[in-house]
């Protein structure tokens, strides 16, 4: 494995990734009250109790991915060097679980306020995020890791 040298940069990622989930949070949140109201088309009872448990599920994946970040002195900051893979705890099913926790909450947040709108633009926040922060990560992590990040790469999915 290569030496993590002090003036080493992380993955040419230029904009914080939870910043996109906010923006499309903030973005859904102005188009129930200017474009159109968007309802979640089932009970209110069971949208918000749907809500709160992805809600609860995509924050167990964050808390979870940042404890391992913590334990293994780490920056989550993608643009910042990472002296080693972590290929414990969530990263043993998807290889981003922050990216995939944030997005359940976004989604999971517009079940529970009845905002259609919200949930809706989680898709696209995941997906701007894949082109903007998941794809430089990935490459920075074959060539800093090679062979070890390949074999990881062919045991685990990106997402689900």
């Amino acid at each position: 494995m290569p030496q993590n040298t002090s003036n080493e940069r992380g993955a040419r990622v230029r904009f914080p990734p939870p910043l996109v989930f906010l923006g499309s949070t903030l973005l859904g949140v102005a188009f129930q009250y200017v474009v159109a109201p968007a309802r979640v088309p089932v009970d209110r009872a069971i949208s918000a109790i749907g809500g709160i448990l992805i809600i609860a599920a995509g924050l167990g994946l964050i808390v979870s991915a940042r404890i391992l970040f913590k334990r293994t002195g780490q920056n989550p900051a993608p643009w910042k060097p990472s002296p080693e893979l972590i290929l414990k705890g969530p990263y043993r099913f998807t290889r981003n679980p922050m990216y995939l926790g944030v997005t359940l909450v976004e989604l999971g947040l517009g079940l529970a306020v009845n905002n259609l709108w919200i949930s809706l633009l989680a898709a696209p926040a995941l997906l701007t995020v894949h082109f903007i922060a998941v794809l430089p990560e990935e490459k920075y992590l074959n060539e800093k890791f090679g062979e070890s990040y390949k074999a990881y790469l062919s045991r685990v999915r990106r997402y689900l």
